[in-house]
């Protein structure tokens, strides 16, 4: 009995096999799904716009006007120092205050205009820059429309590639509710 099981077990393994490889029947598939060869009739590319955001730097030089030398702080402190004491040993009595107070303001004024003579004043240019974003927009290949003919029917599907001239079709059978 054990050599008659054996062909008999290697034939239908055999046709499990050929059944298999011509392709009519895919794992996860039912019994009513196969699978066909569909004629390809036009392909057209589908293209869409991607946008991205590039952030870049944007510079430009700015004229602007420096001052050199002289220390108009340290000239009007200075100034209002020596004025006041010149101030309080003029001033007698109650107007030693008023000629102190006089004397300081005058003695800054007269020490910040001697500061200033030393100044000087050039034209200079300064870099200042500043961040700016633009929109790239890109034409990009997002798929294929794809007409083909399958038993006569056309079809249009649209898919990530290109078929070529033959698109392989899954077809599955259901009966109508």
């Amino acid at each position: 009995m054990n050599k008659m099981l054996l062909p008999v077990l290697a034939l239908v393994l055999a046709t499990g096999a050929l059944h298999a490889q011509d392709g009519r029947y895919a794992e996860g598939d039912d019994a009513n799904t196969h699978y066909g060869w569909a004629d390809v009739l036009r392909v057209d590319p589908v293209y869409g716009v991607a946008r991205t955001e590039v952030p870049r730097q944007e510079c430009y030089d700015e004229p602007v006007v420096r001052r050199e030398g002289g220390n108009t702080t340290g000239g009007t402190v200075l100034g209002a120092v020596i004025g006041g004491v010149l101030g309080n040993t003029i001033g007698k009595g109650d107007g030693r205050k008023a000629a102190t107070v006089a004397g300081a303001v005058a003695g800054g004024a007269v020490g910040h205009g001697v500061a200033r003579r030393g100044e000087r004043e050039y034209d200079d240019t300064v870099t200042r820059c500043r961040e700016v974003s633009s929109v790239s927009e890109q034409r990009r290949l997002m798929g294929y429309d794809v007409e083909y003919r399958y038993h006569g029917d056309v079809y249009v599907s649209r898919l990530n590639y290109d078929p070529g001239e033959r698109l392989r079709v899954r077809v599955s059978v259901a009966p109508a509710e």
